[in-house]
C-alpha cells in the first residue's frame, strides 16, 4: 500500500492535476486523495498544498517526493534484475530526446530489440532542459541531447555524434539553383524553424547572429514533420541537422544544401541521470550504442 502511495504521489507531481494523476494510476480522484492524506497521516507531515485545485507540494512534501521518486526507481531496477534472472530483460524503457534526435533513437532502439526482445519502449520529444529535469526526477530512463553547449548539472554522458546542418529550400526560390549556401543568405531567406524553447533554435539562431543579418522567421514549430510541411507548402526555407535525411529524406521540389561548418559544431549524446539507481535497460542502451557507429550510419 505504501507504494502504491507513493506513485500517486510522483503521479501528481508528473500531471499537476488531480484528476489527470488519477487517471494516470487508474483510480478515482478520490481514492488517490484518501492515499494522500493517509500518506501524511503516517509521515506526520503536510504534503500537498490544497485549494480548488492542486497548488503544489509544501517544503516537506518536497522532501517526501523525493524520497518517493528515488523509492520508486529503486523498484523499478529490482523488478527489471528479478525479470533478467528468470531469463530476459523487460519492462519499459523511458527515453526523453530532443526534436532533432528523435530519428536517431531507431538506430538504438532497433538493434537493442534484437538483443533483448521483450524491452518495450516509450519515447518522448522534450526540450534539452526538460529531459535534464525529468532524468533528475527518475521520470525517464535516459535522454538524448546536446551535451556540450548549456551546463547539464550531474548527469552522465555517453557522445553518440556531432550535428551538421543543412539548408532546404524550394527548387524555384532564390537559392534554389545555387550549390551552397552561406548562413548569411540563409538568414535572409523566409524560415521556418523549431521554437525558441529548443535547444537547437538557440544554437542556430547564436550562428545566424555571427553573420550580423536580422533572420527572417515566418513560421515556428515543435515538429520535424510541420518544418516540412511547411517548406513544402508556403514556399519557406528551413536550416536543418543533417540527420534528418536518413530518415526523412527530401520532399520533391526541395533541395537540400550543404552550409558552411561553423566556428562551433555541437555534440549529441546520451544522458543519464548521475545520482540514485542505475536502470538496467538504460545501461544495455549504452552498451548498444557503444558498438554503433552512428557517424558512419549518418553520412550522406
Amino acid at each position: 500500500m505504501l507504494l502504491r502511495r507513493l506513485e500517486y504521489l510522483a503521479a501528481l507531481s508528473r500531471e499537476g492535476h488531480f484528476g489527470r494523476a488519477a487517471q494516470a494510476c487508474h483510480v478515482t480522484q478520490s481514492a488517490l486523495s484518501a492515499g494522500i492524506l493517509k500518506l501524511e497521516g503516517e509521515l506526520g507531515v503536510q504534503i500537498v498544498r490544497r485549494g480548488q485545485r492542486f497548488e503544489g507540494f509544501t517544503p516537506e512534501g518536497l522532501q517526501v517526493l523525493q524520497w518517493a521518486q528515488r523509492i520508486l526507481a529503486e523498484r523499478d531496477v529490482l523488478d527489471q534484475t528479478l525479470a533478467q534472472m528468470r531469463g530476459g530483460l523487460s519492462g519499459t524503457l523511458r527515453i526523453g530526446a530532443i526534436p532533432t534526435a528523435l530519428s536517431v533513437a531507431s538506430l538504438l532502439t532497433a538493434p537493442l530489440r534484437e538483443q533483448h526482445p521483450l524491452v518495450r519502449y516509450r519515447l518522448q520529444s522534450m526540450s534539452s532542459r526538460e529531459i535534464v529535469s525529468r532524468l533528475n526526477d527518475f521520470e525517464v530512463d535516459v535522454g538524448m541531447t546536446y551535451v556540450d553547449g548549456e551546463p547539464l548539472g550531474k548527469v552522465r554522458v555517453v557522445p553518440l555524434y556531432r550535428e551538421r546542418y543543412l539548408f532546404l529550400t524550394p527548387e524555384e526560390g532564390e537559392l534554389g539553383g545555387l550549390d551552397t549556401v552561406t548562413w548569411a543568405e540563409a538568414a535572409a531567406a523566409p524560415l521556418c524553424l523549431l521554437t525558441p524553447d529548443m535547444q537547437n533554435r538557440r544554437i542556430i539562431d547564436g550562428h545566424l547572429a555571427d553573420t550580423g543579418v536580422e533572420p527572417s522567421v515566418v513560421v515556428e514549430t515543435d515538429t520535424v514533420s510541420a518544418i516540412y510541411a511547411h517548406v513544402a507548402a508556403l514556399g519557406l526555407s528551413s536550416i536543418v541537422p543533417h540527420t534528418w535525411l536518413p530518415a526523412f529524406g527530401v520532399p520533391d521540389g526541395i533541395r537540400a544544401l550543404p552550409l558552411p561548418k561553423p566556428r562551433r559544431s555541437h555534440q549529441v549524446g546520451l544522458v543519464l541521470a548521475g545520482h540514485g539507481p542505475e536502470s538496467l535497460l538504460a545501461r544495455a542502451l549504452v552498451d548498444t550504442a557503444r558498438g554503433i557507429d552512428l557517424t558512419r550510419l549518418l553520412s550522406p
